[in-house]
């Protein structure tokens, strides 16, 4: 049995059609099942409710020999200790009560780096992730960078403007990876009964480009002239105030993003493996989901 969080977001949606294909039984955690494709409600044993609730996680996880775990954004949390780990507890209780086996987690980039314990969003994720490898359930952290897919955020600014934004120094190069790779290495590991142990899964995408490549290529797909402007992080933390987080979650993060500039997606070297395990470039995605999301705008 595969238990799947969050399976209506980005990630969660993506894994959830991949792995339920009814060769295998899977539950789905939901607050709202009508969210739910009809052909995958059909598949799947449905749970409503928070992944938060211990009832819910209580009858879920009963028989459960395999967790995907994502933590749903919460941008008025009091704390960010509070929207991860403080979130994360009573699923750490019920995987010891049931016997869950594995756990695989949406994570990030950063453990071990200079900024790793001040950086905000992904400090509290990466203490989230001990709190449920401590368990002693074999666990895979998927450690990831910035998403392609939060550009869609800014697909009105695009096609308006011509314009993206962005912390970064136009010239600073880093790596991304788009959602859909990540759910397939993450349904991967879900279906994969052999693998023990504790252990971190880079996902760095298929290359590191910098913001101005990236407007280039932008450039070039969408058939407009787009440019890349930095912001600084004051600014981005007056927008995410703004938008409805609250002063604890927008200062975590700004750190975030302070971090972000000073390396904090550098820690692990780059293979020839990580290409072939996420191969989507960011120009194969902004020709399959960018320009599409663009043109609707």
């Amino acid at each position: 049995m595969i238990v799947v969080t969050a399976p209506t977001g980005n990630i969660g949606s993506r894994v959830l059609a991949e792995i339920a294909d009814g060769s295998r039984p899977v539950r789905a955690i939901v607050r709202d099942p009508a969210k739910l494709p009809a052909e995958l409600r059909e598949r799947v044993e449905v749970h409503q409710g928070s992944h938060s609730d211990p009832k819910v996680l209580a009858r879920a996880f009963d028989g459960t020999d395999t967790v995907f775990w994502l933590v749903p954004p919460d941008r008025q949390a009091a704390g960010v200790d509070e929207a991860y780990s403080g979130f994360a507890r009573p699923a750490v209780e019920a995987i010891r009560t049931h016997g869950v086996r594995r756990v695989v987690s949406v994570s990030a980039l950063g453990r071990g780096t200079a900024f790793g314990e001040r950086a905000g969003h992904v400090t509290a994720t990466l203490a989230m992730d001990d709190l449920i490898a401590d368990t002693g359930v074999a666990f895979r952290a998927l450690a990831n960078p910035t998403f392609m897919d939060n550009l869609l955020r800014q697909t009105a600014v695009i096609k308006e403007q011509g314009t993206f934004y962005d912390i970064l120094p136009p010239d600073y190069a880093a790596p991304t990876a788009c959602t859909r790779d990540i759910a397939t290495v993450a349904s991967r590991l879900l279906i994969d009964p052999l693998w023990t142990g504790r252990e971190e899964v880079p996902i760095l995408g298929p290359e590191d480009l910098s913001l101005n490549q990236e407007a280039e290529i932008m450039s070039d797909v969408l058939g407009i002239s787009v440019k890349y402007q930095q912001v600084p992080v004051p600014a981005l933390g007056e927008q995410v105030r703004a938008s409805g987080h609250s002063e604890a979650m927008a200062q975590s993060m700004m750190d975030m993003m302070t971090a972000k500039l000073n390396h904090l997606d550098e820690g692990v070297v780059r293979t020839p493996r990580h290409a072939v395990e996420t191969p989507t470039t960011f120009r194969q995605w902004c020709e399959e989901v960018l320009k599409p999301a663009v043109d609707k705008a």
